[in-house]
């Protein structure tokens, strides 16, 4: 009983949140940072640059459809104001040779990473596509792809601390209150018969969760190299998320949604703000407030349990990248 009525507090709390208290006005100048946002042509992240863009950031909008980039990036020069244009790299977050490839060309352009918001995600997805690695594609796409760019580009992070005001650079990582709604079953990560037969929506909520599980594990390992790792629901909002939501789904949850800006102010104020240092490893909810996500999420064995095995999904990857394969 008490589990659900905090659940259901939760809910409601979030749900239908007070009013902001931070506007995208309050961010700092940004001149000299350099910002990735993943999946930031579109919706919550394309927002997000925008507001970057504003505080003069040099922002790479990271993804894997050049075409709507290239719209977006023509857009953002017409109605944002600060002196850096946006740069697109190309990152398709359910193929880890992409992620690899993505994360080497930008290595290869900049030696300091300041920001880095893993944003990007897919929702309900069929349960008929998996990623090019066989995982499950929600679980490949918002975690697996996510944990292993943020682990690539660690060696930017660690250097953008030198140049950064506060001594830390922030890995920011979008989650949802789909993170209260389940844990992980390690069954159903790969293509399994298990996987096939649960419910997406149940795969989405434990990707979520997962989301929440390593930003605390990337606070932890990364913390005494001047690396802050927070995770966070941006609400319920209007975005292509919503793309594979059915039309009953879509008349319940419509009037509760909002647009895409108000998605964007919790991860921007946990990446800019100077208050977002007290709170690393933690989860945020609407809007910019530090939470508790469910007590499975603060499981020292399950964290370690998680990050043992992206490892090992790692290793595997790199056994097959070998020449003598």
């Amino acid at each position: 009983m008490g589990s659900t009525l905090s659940l259901f507090k939760s809910f409601v709390d979030q749900q239908w949140p007070p009013k902001p208290t931070f506007s995208v006005d309050q961010i700092p100048d940004l001149t000299g940072k350099v910002v990735i946002v993943t999946g930031g042509y579109a919706g919550v992240g394309k927002e997000t640059v925008k507001a970057l863009l504003n505080k003069n950031a040099k922002v790479y909008i990271a993804g894997r459809n050049k075409e709507k980039a290239d719209i977006a990036v023509a857009e953002l020069k017409t109605t944002t104001t600060g002196t850096v244009e946006p740069v697109f790299l190309e990152l398709d977050l359910s193929s880890l040779k992409s992620v690899k490839k993505a994360a080497e060309t930008f290595l290869s352009l900049e030696k300091e990473l300041h920001i880095l918001f893993n944003n990007a995600g897919v929702m309900w997805c069929p349960i008929s596509e998996v990623t090019e690695d066989g995982y499950d594609k929600q679980f490949g796409t918002n975690v697996i792809g996510h944990w292993y760019f943020t682990e690539l580009l660690m060696p930017a992070l660690i250097a953008g601390k030198e140049t950064s005001s506060d001594g830390y650079s922030r890995v920011i990582t979008t989650s949802s209150f789909g993170a209260y709604l389940s844990t992980i079953d390690f069954d159903t990560l790969k293509d399994t018969p298990k996987r096939r037969k649960t419910d997406t929506h149940t795969l989405y909520y434990q990707t979520k969760f997962a989301n929440v599980v390593v930003a605390k594990e990337v606070a932890q390992r990364y913390a005494d190299k001047g690396i802050l790792s927070l995770s966070c629901n941006p609400g319920n909002l209007k975005t292509e998320l919503q793309r594979h939501v059915g039309w009953l789904e879509k008349l319940f949850i419509n009037p509760i949604l909002r647009p895409a800006s108000f998605g964007a102010l919790t991860q921007l104020w946990a990446g800019t703000m100077p208050e977002a240092v007290q709170y690393n490893g933690q989860f945020l909810v609407p809007w910019a407030r530090p939470a508790r996500c469910r007590e499975e999420a603060y499981d020292p064995e399950l964290g370690k349990k998680l990050w043992d095995w992206l490892e090992e999904q790692l290793k595997e990857f790199n056994d097959t990248q070998s020449p003598s394969n």
